[in-house]
């Protein structure tokens, strides 16, 4: 049978950012699938080596404009490793209480471009109308809806204040029956499970070969997270439920993220109720030299950061991890095999993070390396003066 190439990308509704992939096709199925990675390669690393630990934290959270917690606390528990502190109690909760409502606007975010990708537009409604809710939280907590700016080596730059916490509490709960809603129609909607259940699975070994994180991996049987494995924050405080599944396919992705926000209220009612008294921040002024690394449960996996020091007030070396670099790789796994009609959704399952993934060497094809990351920061601004000219 003749084969064909299809692209997906780099440009392509189903995708918030651009990334290029090409399916091989033998009529309806897929046999063949590559990446080509660089659109959005940023520099990020080399960045933060030019700014202070402080400066750091806001180029971080920037990294990803959703993951925007998920950056900053990996970056500044790194930082913490190595002066060997521990925020206080109460700025421990308090990250907690920004990250688990990252984690379900996050969560909700996907859920509505799940549902579009899949033609239910109600979905996508639905699960949009509802982020909103936790957006205002977020604005009411941090004064902002996204991009917080809460976090800081040694604790939180802002306090929540005690007259915010049943507003809060009242929104939070308010978007429970909605969540059960979503979860019950999920589990009742035939045409869902016959678009979702079998489709593009990764199997327990697969996930675990890929080195697969977060939903992707706990969807296949991995029953692994930072806030179980290591807690940190609050996380350790309270009981809650590590949700997984067994199949590895689109539906237990889908189940899965639903579960887990709903946990995540169960998390964030606890904090905001137990609020332990007491200062927030360390004010940290001096970092000594050494090296320390930070991970914690973004809402697509493990978010991993290393920082060095030398006793400046510069990273001399930071390095990060976001999990779609690993979860990434996993499509070709669950793409290949499958419908044409499923790449996308399958794609998106993974919930793709691009802008946090991408970094950039340059190699001869000896494997010897041409360009250092000073060199192509230089290329790349002499590219914009030679625009700038015409």
């Amino acid at each position: 049978m003749a084969t064909q190439v299809i692209p997906i990308g780099p440009y392509h509704p189903l995708q918030e950012e651009p990334e290029f992939f090409r399916l091989t096709i033998e009529g309806e199925r897929v046999v063949a699938a590559d990446l080509e990675l660089g659109y959005n390669h940023r520099g990020i690393e080399k960045l933060s080596e030019r700014k202070t630990f402080d400066q750091s934290t806001f180029v971080v959270e920037r990294i990803c404009g959703i993951c925007s917690t998920s950056h900053p606390y990996a970056y500044t528990l790194a930082v913490e490793d190595i002066e060997g502190i521990q925020a206080p109690p109460r700025a421990q909760y308090i990250r907690t209480i920004i990250a688990e409502g990252e984690r379900i606007h996050s969560h909700l975010l996907w859920l509505g471009l799940a549902g579009h990708f899949l033609g239910y537009n109600t979905v996508f409604m639905w699960g949009w109308k509802l982020r909103e809710e936790i957006l205002d939280v977020m604005e009411i907590l941090s004064g902002n809806r996204n991009n917080y700016a809460m976090f800081k080596p040694g604790g939180v730059r802002r306090d929540i204040r005690p007259q915010d916490i049943p507003v809060v509490l009242t929104k939070i709960e308010g978007i429970v029956p909605t969540l059960q809603m979503l979860l019950d129609a999920v589990r009742d909607d035939p045409v869902i499970h016959a678009r979702t259940a079998g489709v593009g699975m990764l199997s327990k070994a697969g996930a675990l070969a890929w080195g697969a994180l977060g939903p992707t991996a706990r969807a296949s049987g991995v029953r692994r997270d930072v806030r179980k494995d290591s807690p940190y924050g609050a996380y350790g405080d309270m009981e809650w439920d590590l949700i997984a599944a067994e199949n590895g396919d689109v539906y237990d992705k889908l189940v899965i993220r639903l579960r887990e926000m709903l946990e995540s209220v169960k998390i964030l009612r606890y904090c905001l109720k137990s609020l332990p008294d007491g200062p927030i921040d360390l004010n940290v002024k001096h970092i000594p030299p050494g090296e320390g690394i930070g991970h914690v449960e973004a809402p697509r996996g493990e978010c991993f950061h290393y920082v060095r020091s030398d006793g400046t007030n510069l990273p001399v070396r930071h390095k990060v991890r976001a999990p779609t670099y690993m979860n990434l790789p996993t499509f070709q796994e669950t793409v290949v095999g499958s419908m044409i009609s499923d790449a996308a959704i399958i794609l998106a399952a993974i919930d793709p993070c691009y802008c946090c993934t991408e970094r950039m060497g340059v190699y001869d094809p000896g494997g010897k390396r041409r360009y250092t990351g000073a060199e192509l920061v230089r290329l790349c601004q002499e590219k914009t003066e030679r625009l700038r000219k015409g």
